[in-house]
């Protein structure tokens, strides 16, 4: 009978995993290998004239993939433009006139349907995007895992309570990441995606002029490198060069001090965890099997 009990539990335990991790198990990073074969290299080659074009775009896209992600998952969900009857997240105050490249992933999305139609969904584009322009840039490569679908929904709400704002703390931080199921090491590596890309000032104001523990006024996230992906940020965190409030506070006496000096001492460790957080950070609730949908307008549902 004891045994009969444990068994029927073992199985439950089972059900639970699989139900909780079915989603994430259903990308795959050969999803179009039949249905799309071409759908990588339309993607590299329109990011890559978009980065060449303006390097800080690279910058731009990734963010994009993280804001999505924050919120609803990786479901595409940040590209949906308002209407008279719907609420997007674009207009939320983390992304309110500070998100851009929506027209490079908009012409993605034209190059992709050129090929096959109907077949690759807005939020793939994406996650693709994000690592092609990270590549770009100088920065590490790695097989994104696609079979993601598109929200035909959007949290304004989730985008302005999800995203952690320039102004957080480190447990505030922490937090913010823990609830999409990122770990603080999570957070530092991806973090330093900071290392290309610009603020704007009203976003580091505050931190120049009432803060001691910087002594920059520079735009750029990383003011040596803006346009280049490498470990320099956490080299100004170590300089007290941190443009950003919520960067400045990876490195401030707290429990991420040695994480940020183990990246200032290798890069290659710092590109390892990145990856290992961007495909985690991927696999945040997709929409998969019959959920969602594929649009054939990154910014409206069919």
């Amino acid at each position: 009978m004891a045994a009969g009990m444990n068994a029927s539990a073992l199985c439950f335990v089972l059900l639970v995993v699989m139900a909780a991790g079915g989603a994430s198990a259903q990308l795959s990073t050969g999803f179009y290998s039949s249905s799309c074969p071409g759908a990588l290299g339309a993607v590299a080659s329109v990011v890559q004239s978009a980065v060449a074009k303006e390097p800080r775009m690279g910058a731009s896209i990734l963010r994009l993939f993280f804001h999505d992600c924050f919120v609803q998952g990786c479901d595409g969900s940040l590209l949906l433009d308002d209407t008279a009857s719907f609420q997007g997240e674009k207009t939320a105050m983390p992304n309110n006139g500070s998100v851009r490249g929506f027209e490079v992933i908009d012409a993605i999305k034209v190059a992709v349907e050129n090929i096959c139609p109907g077949v690759v969904s807005c939020a793939d584009v994406l996650a693709i995007a994000a690592r092609d322009s990270v590549v770009a840039l100088g920065g590490p490569n790695w097989a994104v895992k696609v079979g993601r679908r598109d929200s035909t929904t959007a949290s304004f709400s989730g985008a302005n309570n999800n995203i952690p704002p320039p102004t957080s703390g480190l447990a505030n931080l922490t937090s913010l990441f823990a609830a999409q199921g990122l770990s603080q090491k999570d957070m530092v590596a991806l973090s330093g995606s900071h290392t290309i890309g610009q603020a704007r000032c009203t976003n580091f104001r505050a931190h120049i002029y009432n803060e001691t523990d910087i002594d920059n006024n520079l735009a750029p996230l990383d003011l040596q490198t803006p346009t280049a992906f490498e470990n320099n940020y956490y080299k100004n965190l170590v300089a007290k060069k941190g443009l950003l409030h919520s960067d400045q506070e990876l490195f401030n006496g707290g429990a991420t001090d040695p994480l940020v000096q183990y990246y200032v001492s290798s890069q290659s460790a710092f590109f390892a965890d990145f990856v290992a957080g961007m495909i985690k950070m991927g696999d945040i609730s997709p929409l998969t099997g019959n959920n969602g949908e594929i649009r054939k307008n990154c910014r409206k549902s069919n």
